[in-house]
């Protein structure tokens, strides 16, 4: 089944940054084809423990029979709840590679991918009531010009939404064929391809409320890593790296690191890479996936 998904990216690069002790406890929070996780497994010993969060039905079926594996159906946003539910306050290390597999692109039903014609879905959960779809013909046009220019800093997001706002009035958007119809007189020519991903990267971010998800989750691993522990994520574009770069940096999204009473600095993060760790030439050339990868690494003060 594994073969379906993508090839991990930076592996070796995620599994040193765990620096993984043998009967540590390990979480894999984006468990997907469990490329990283298999991995992790090999440099735990018989006493370490590896507790993987997937909330895509599609990746239950790649779970790993071994009695050290614990799988949570759950979105990783309920990280903190969920470890405690297992008997774990603390654990050792987390990773977490914030990609969307290419399986789940290359599944027309899940409505993710650009070259299937399908209903607007994208939803990772599908007991989520929010679909693509209901966001095109419900929100606002000022908030879909939003989403557009932050979330896939789309150029022309603002006659995009202006566009989908007065079409939706005579014919709901339903299927993808309907929705690029709508917007074929703003897609730039030669640039179709880049310009539907950034559209699409829009309504996936808001559909499964990421940014949001994402910060709450690392807010979650100050308190579930254990002193030492590592935090190693990796994002694929900016709008992921920022709230990272700045939680691993000063312990918070916004702002500048608290200071006590004598000017000491607050933050719950010691840097362990300057600079994000980005994928080598010959990673690159056998996965194309890696190209906007970053990779940053964290220990617990």
């Amino acid at each position: 089944m594994e073969h379906n998904y993508h090839v991990p990216v930076m592996l070796k690069e995620c599994i040193e940054g765990l620096n993984i002790n043998p009967s540590g406890v390990y979480v894999d929070v984006t468990f997907g084809g469990g490329g990283h996780s298999r991995e992790i497994l090999k440099n735990l010993g018989k006493d370490g423990v590896l507790i993987a969060f997937d909330q895509d039905p599609d990746a239950q079926r790649n779970k790993i029979d071994d009695p050290r594996f614990k799988f949570v159906d759950q979105n990783f946003g309920f990280l903190k709840n969920n470890l405690r539910l297992l008997g774990y306050k603390q654990v050792d290390g987390i990773l977490a590679d914030l990609g969307v597999s290419s399986h789940q692109f290359n599944e027309p039903s899940r409505g993710f991918s650009t070259r299937f014609d399908a209903d607007l879905d994208m939803r990772m959960d599908k007991h989520r009531p929010l679909t693509a779809a209901v966001v095109l013909n419900t929100y606002a046009e000022d908030k879909l010009h939003k989403i557009f220019g932050i979330y896939g800093e789309v150029k022309n997001a603002k006659s995009l939404a202006a566009t989908i706002v007065a079409s939706r009035v005579n014919k709901s958007i339903v299927t993808l064929a309907d929705f690029k119809a709508i917007i074929a007189a703003h897609i730039p020519k030669g640039k179709e391809n880049k310009y539907m991903a950034q559209v699409f990267q829009a309504l996936r971010i808001e559909v499964n409320a990421e940014i949001d998800v994402l910060e709450s989750f690392l807010e979650q691993t100050e308190a579930v890593l254990k002193p030492g522990g590592r935090l190693v994520v990796m994002s694929y574009h900016s709008l992921e790296d920022r709230p990272v770069k700045s939680f691993i940096a000063k312990g918070k999204f916004r702002g500048d690191v608290e200071k006590d009473f004598f000017g000491n600095e607050q933050k719950p993060f010691k840097s362990i890479t300057r600079k994000a760790v980005v994928a080598n030439e010959e990673e690159l050339s056998i996965n194309s996936r890696a190209r906007s990868a970053k990779l940053r690494i964290g220990e617990r003060l």
